[in-house]
């Protein structure tokens, strides 16, 4: 259990505020470390609303309006309880505290049904009033006490007992101990071992052990050297329950032996009160005790394995990269680089094989209208679009529609690597943060499929445009126009040598037939040769077209994955961040700015 991350007694006293309160002067405010870890929980709460359930909620949301309201009050006023089991003594104790017969004392079991109560307070000092009212009981039920122990400031109040056969004593008592600055538990020789104390009460309440009080009464009844005995095996008993006991100085629970029916050791006790009580931290202690306690409980929700997962710069290169696969950046790049080719081809090839080609595919030289009329599918793709990319790039993936299946792979690509990224992020996060991460992820991957496939159909849509000459659309290299030029002013030379051959060998140019031969055979081959040579010198562009035209198919399935996914699972990332923040404040491990 927690121990109260308080120091020892002797501190500083609590601050004021300026706010008016029902005492008609200033209202105390709790201020140092306790205010900071307050306004952090407030904070924290407030923040997690919508991550957490109510009930992981409600101790936290308790133990602030129970602050708030205790703030409200006086902070140099302590509100003391003697809790105890059946017959332990622990009203003989209270007016034996009291020096007067305030609480009833009898062998009727159980004796205390009511909560009495006194105060040791000066003239026109209200406090205990509405301290005790606070704690839902009659304002009579607190008897004036005369300062003359130096015990000014403390409210003591007798509970029934919490082994009670009575359940609404029971659930009083509960309910007070909830509430109170501090606890004097009373034991006797014969039930101090009780299972029921150590389990249901001491155990749960280890962490208040600066505000707790543990007192051996009827010492009376035991030999003088079992006194010692007993005490020993107490300390060992509330050592095992997790309770620091205050001992050599360190702070934690007083432990004490008295009697209170001869009086024996009722002024050590009265003595510790005494001190206590003059430090007015008494309230401040148990408000600090009861944060402790709500963030020890909230901690698997806010305090991860590891410090948590993240979106690190490796985790989002290769989500995108598997975005990229699943919209077919690569085929797009490699679609687009053989396209440029085959457009370096068509430019700059030689114009006999171009006419072969076009003769044997059953098209006339028409220009796009009769190769449109021609349905030859293949050169189709080879052609650019309106737009100016190829064809075969839209392609690749078919527009998104219910029930295709060209679809399927790549939404199967998206949803594999939307579930990785998500987990991978939340590696390391408390179960409801790794979760509210999933989901952000889940939630902007619907349709991102459809989207990516979109782009992959058209994947200039929203990218820069590359060139001049509009989106999509590349400048054709000049060089390809001269060799056009240089080829078609070849193809003629061929005509013209082979009509000097023909009339060579008719006898009319009246020159040797050799000559105008080998004029035809040089402008035969200089037409493939140019080609071949451009088609070398047109490798280098191509490669750089399709690697553009996969970039900005990459980028394009990288923003929407960024957009979609990345961005909400971030933003849910930084929530937890924040409230992480907040809960090293509200638990005591570190400061606010």
């Amino acid at each position: 259990m927690p121990r109260a991350a308080v120091p020892g007694r002797g501190g500083a006293r609590a601050g004021y505020g300026a706010d008016a309160g029902a005492t008609g002067g200033f209202v105390p405010r709790a201020e140092g470390p306790l205010r900071g870890r307050l306004d952090a929980l407030r904070e924290l709460v407030g923040l997690s609303r919508t991550r957490l359930d109510g009930r992981t909620l409600a101790e936290a949301g308790r133990v602030l309006d129970e602050a708030a309201d205790r703030q409200r009050l006086s902070l140099d006023h302590a509100v003391v309880a003697i809790a105890g089991a059946t017959g332990s003594g622990k009203s003989s104790l209270f007016n034996a505290l009291a020096g007067a017969p305030l609480s009833e004392v009898g062998v009727r079991r159980p004796t205390t049904s009511v909560p009495a109560a006194c105060a040791w307070r000066g003239a026109g000092d209200h406090a205990p009033t509405l301290l005790l009212e606070r704690l839902g009981l009659p304002a009579r039920a607190a008897r004036p006490l005369r300062d003359d122990l130096g015990l000014r400031g403390l409210v003591l109040v007798d509970l029934p007992d919490h082994d009670s056969a009575v359940d609404e004593h029971r659930r009083r008592v509960e309910d007070l101990l909830r509430r109170v600055d501090a606890v004097i538990w009373v034991v006797d020789p014969e039930k101090y071992a009780d299972a029921a104390l150590h389990e249901r009460y001491l155990q749960p309440l280890a962490g208040y052990a600066e505000v707790m009080f543990v007192v051996l009464n009827q010492v009376d009844r035991l030999p003088a050297h079992a006194v010692g005995q007993v005490l020993d095996d107490l300390r060992r008993l509330l050592d095992e329950d997790g309770l620091a006991l205050g001992e050599h100085g360190e702070p934690g629970a007083c432990v004490l032996s008295l009697s209170a029916l001869t009086g024996e050791g009722v002024a050590d006790l009265r003595a510790e009160l005494v001190s206590f009580i003059a430090e007015r931290r008494a309230a401040e202690r148990r408000l600090t005790a009861d944060v402790d306690e709500a963030t020890a409980r909230l901690r698997e929700v806010y305090v991860g394995e590891g410090g948590g997962g993240g979106l690190d710069e490796q985790v989002r290169a290769e989500f995108e990269d598997r975005l990229a696969e699943a919209v077919g950046a690569a085929a797009t790049g490699q679609a687009a680089e053989q396209w440029w080719l085959r457009e370096a081809e068509q430019a700059c090839g030689a114009r006999l094989a171009e006419l072969w080609r076009r003769r044997r595919a059953g098209t006339a030289p028409g220009g796009a209208r009769g190769r449109a009329r021609s349905g030859d599918a293949g050169d189709r793709q080879s052609r650019p679009g309106s737009d100016g990319r190829p064809a075969d790039v839209g392609a690749l993936m078919p527009e998104p529609r219910d029930g295709q299946q060209g679809l399927v792979p790549a939404r199967a690509v998206v949803e594999q690597a939307v579930r990785t990224v998500a987990d991978e992020a939340g590696a390391g996060l408390p179960a409801p943060w790794a979760k509210a991460v999933r989901e952000a992820g889940v939630r902007g991957a619907e349709g991102l499929a459809d989207g990516l496939a979109r782009q992959a159909a058209d994947p200039e849509a929203g990218a820069e445009p590359p060139g001049p000459d509009g989106p999509g659309a590349v400048p054709r290299p000049r060089w390809w126009s001269v060799v056009g030029a240089v080829q078609r002013g070849l193809l003629g030379a061929q005509a013209l040598a082979v009509l000097w051959l023909v009339a060579a060998l008719s006898g009319v140019a009246g020159v040797p037939w050799p000559l105008p031969l080998a004029l035809v055979a040089v402008t035969a081959a200089a037409g493939p040769g140019l080609a071949l040579a451009c088609r070398f010198a047109a490798r280098g562009a191509a490669r750089r077209y399709g690697e553009e035209a996969e970039r900005r198919l990459r980028e394009s399935a990288a923003a929407s994955g960024r957009a979609r996914v990345l961005e909400p699972m971030a933003a849910e990332l930084l929530r937890y961040r924040e409230v992480r923040e907040q809960y090293a404040v509200a638990s005591g491990g570190g400061t606010r700015p």
